[in-house]
């Protein structure tokens, strides 16, 4: 089984290596990748690996940030010094998610589990059917958050989210930016918004923004692929998508 490491800590990747082998001696760690710019690089550059060792903190972010970036379908075992990920861990091709310092009998029974999977859940996992995997996996209908309490002076107002154009993220504090160009602070990530907001409405373009599907002003064709975007309110930041995400992106806007 060929396996990628994603994982940032070097003596940490090395016993995953060790006892990923231990396992199986046929397993072969094709790469060990440490930030989740260099993930997103191999996996666009290389045929997918048929399991993903992913921590979910690495140097430069988190790495549910590779699986926005670059669709992958083969299976993700994560690994985490934090149990607050786990739900999220749900939502991409997980198998398990397990907690730092790894022991080897915990990474035996995710691999049974993997090796064991009925066919109906391989076939989901295989062709990334998330909401046939959220079905097997008991999870009921989301329900998208419809407004925010924010501080407004020495007030508190309540924000709809039809009123917000998006939200950005400045210097590890996340705002919303309404489409009459108020800006408010809010206690939560933009990796945890994405999970909030609807996202037939909203749409992650890159890892500073979260934007309405109405805030989109002007699209311009980027080198490599690329697009560059305007928003209302306007925005003094170049506003790049990636090559990965702009088809996702365009795809969005015209349904």
């Amino acid at each position: 089984m060929k396996i990628v490491i994603i994982e940032d800590e070097t003596l940490a990747a090395k016993k995953m290596e060790q006892m990923l082998q231990r396992y199986s001696d046929e397993n072969e760690i094709v790469a060990q990748l440490p930030s989740v710019e260099e993930a997103v690089e191999w996996l666009s550059e290389n045929d997918e690996p048929d399991l993903i060792m992913a921590d979910i903190q690495l140097s430069d972010g988190l790495s549910f940030e590779v699986f926005q970036e670059v669709k992958v379908k083969c299976p993700v075992i994560f690994t985490t010094a934090y149990d607050e990920y786990a739900i999220e861990a749900f939502k991409v091709n997980s198998i398990d998610y397990l907690l730092k310092p790894v022991r080897y009998n915990k990474l035996e029974e995710a691999l049974e589990k993997l090796n064991n999977m009925s066919e109906s859940l391989q076939k989901a996992v295989r062709n990334s059917k998330i909401d046939t995997l959220i079905g097997l996996l008991g999870k009921e209908k989301k329900v998208y958050k419809q407004r925010f309490l924010v501080k407004y002076g020495r007030k508190i107002k309540s924000v709809k989210a039809h009123e917000i154009a998006y939200f950005i993220s400045e210097d590890k504090v996340v705002f919303i930016i309404t489409f009459d160009n108020r800006k408010y602070a809010v206690n939560h990530s933009l990796e945890q918004l994405e999970e909030m907001m609807d996202p037939g409405i909203f749409f992650r373009i890159n890892r500073q923004y979260l934007i309405h599907i109405d805030a989109t002003q002007n699209i311009f064709p980027y080198f490599k692929g690329r697009l560059k975007i305007e928003l209302t309110p306007t925005t003094n930041d170049e506003i790049v998508v990636s090559s990965h995400k702009a088809p996702l992106f365009k795809e969005w806007l015209d349904k």
